[in-house]
């Protein structure tokens, strides 16, 4: 059902300043990338959106385009980020259909809850692969795009740029490793790994008018990530982050728009934390109990997004 306005954007941004730009974002059917692309369509842009699910991914595209009349949004199901080969075809089809691929959104990842114990080195190797080298492979397949855009869209952040900007890439990330988060050891080491592999694109694309940057989600309302990885409730949660709520979506989109448009000129190799303050507080907000969980030996209940012992991934 299409979203009105205000649930996936703020209303300071003017319209059009994406005007013939083209976005290319993997895991965008989902809760967050969903809204992210869908403000960038909003404001002018066109999309390609990737993912597993056909059904879901093609879609979802129908849906993100009704943010705006005339809007082109494809949807490329069937597409796993661990084969370099398809993200390949994915991007080379995403060019050439809509022209260009200006901004890259790199933000399919998996998840589960399991201790170490639990972790089988499948598991973790899955992870690793989804979120590190899917990553890794969503560069490698927009690059030469992208370095081609910031070449059209340079800035000197004196003068308004005269097409607009480009050669951006956002990296979704999280804040778990930060101050380390129990249950959730293959997901913090994998969005590590995705946070250096940011900050080395700055360094070394940076010169060719490129810049790559990270959001970091904390909890986030009505999404999938909160539905299968969290038992407690909003109002339990909220005790352990300092703006007293979960995020929406809307303010993940907000920061996107932010770093890909004009105001993100100068934004380079950052990352920018989306959670109210939670990662400061170092705990888990009462939602197990603190170590107790852990030495009781007992499996995770009560989450969809629980790992079971004997599960493969």
């Amino acid at each position: 059902m299409p979203m009105q306005k205000y649930e996936y954007m703020s209303n300071v941004w003017r319209d059009g300043i994406f005007e013939n730009k083209v976005v290319f974002c993997t895991g965008g059917a989902g809760s967050i990338c969903s809204a992210q692309v869908r403000a960038m369509v909003h404001l002018g842009a066109n999309a390609c959106i990737i993912g597993r699910n056909v059904q879901k991914t093609e879609n979802m595209a129908r849906d993100i385009e009704t943010a705006r009349k005339g809007s082109r949004v494809l949807g490329l199901g069937g597409v796993d980020v661990r084969s370099p080969e398809a993200l390949a075809k994915a991007a080379e089809k995403c060019a050439k259909e809509l022209g260009a691929i200006d901004f890259v959104i790199a933000g399919a990842a998996g998840n589960f809850l399991a201790t170490i114990d639990q972790l089988s080195p499948n598991a973790m190797k899955s992870v690793i692969d989804i979120d590190v080298l899917g990553s890794y492979n969503t560069l490698k397949a927009t690059l030469p795009y992208l370095v081609e855009s910031a070449a059209k869209h340079k800035t000197d952040g004196r003068t308004p740029p005269a097409n607009g900007t480009g050669g951006r890439i956002i990296f979704v990330s999280a804040t778990l490793h930060y101050s380390g988060t129990p249950l959730q050891t293959h997901a913090s080491v994998a969005k590590a790994g995705v946070d250096a592999m940011a900050m080395a694109v700055a360094i070394e694309q940076g010169p060719k008018g490129i810049t790559s940057n990270v959001i970091a989600p904390g909890p986030i309302a009505e999404t999938e990530g909160i539905a299968r990885l969290s038992k407690a409730s909003a109002k339990e949660h909220a005790k352990g982050i300092p703006s007293g709520r979960w995020g929406t979506v809307k303010e993940i989109a907000d920061a996107t728009i932010y770093l890909f448009s004009d105001s993100g000129n100068y934004v380079n190799g950052s990352t920018v934390v989306v959670d109210g303050g939670q990662w400061h507080m170092a705990g888990i907000g009462g939602q197990f109990n603190y170590p107790d969980f852990l030495l009781s030996g007992e499996t995770v209940t009560g989450v969809a997004g629980m790992k079971k012992s004997k599960s493969k991934l």
